[in-house]
């Protein structure tokens, strides 16, 4: 479960995916993939989640690592590279951004 609080000490990253209605559930499908079978087994890995719009033109991805450089890691294994060109092919574009908390309500 994503822990979202100002002194966390993680780096939070946000992903938003473009796609059309068309090929969004073959994108969950292979984010869910990803996530079950790779990425989650990675070092620093915490958690993360998978946000679809209603119109099922974007996802959204909530994810959160021990230290940047885990990400980064991650990044540039050759799965993950490999499963980011099947994913490109998926959407429109795609935007991996590492974010710091600044603000945590609730």
């Amino acid at each position: 479960m994503p822990n979202i609080a100002k002194d966390a000490q993680l780096q939070t990253v946000i992903t938003t995916f473009e796609m059309t209605p068309g090929t969004c559930q073959d994108l969950l499908d292979a984010l869910t993939d990803a996530y079950k079978t790779f990425i989650s087994k990675q070092p620093g890995f915490i958690a993360a989640g998978l946000h679809v719009n209603d119109a099922q033109t974007r996802i959204a991805n909530y994810s959160q690592w021990q230290r940047r450089e885990d990400f980064q890691a991650m990044l540039r294994t050759e799965e993950m590279r490999e499963r980011n060109r099947r994913i490109n092919l998926l959407c429109r574009s795609f935007e991996p951004v590492m974010y710091d908390v600044a603000e945590a309500f609730g």
